[in-house]
């Protein structure tokens, strides 16, 4: 095999890993940019809940911890 044979075949290789390379940075993106959506979804919904709780308390517990009777 002549030399530009092989350095057109080694070219063609390149080419192609590259090409597959390409794809698969393109697939970790849109798998990353769906991740990010749902996990900013989540932490507006979680901050909407935890919104809901303080607004409506505990109703069986305290607000606050009650202080010691003064006799201890």
């Amino acid at each position: 095999m002549s030399e530009a044979a092989s350095l057109t075949s080694r070219l063609d290789a390149l080419e192609v890993r590259v090409a597959y390379q390409d794809a698969t940075i393109e697939d970790l993106n849109a798998t990353i940019t769906a991740q990010w959506r749902e996990i900013d979804r989540l932490t507006r919904h979680l901050a909407e809940l935890k919104d809901r709780f303080e607004e409506l308390g505990s109703p069986g517990l305290p607000a606050a911890p009650e202080a010691p009777p003064p006799h201890y």
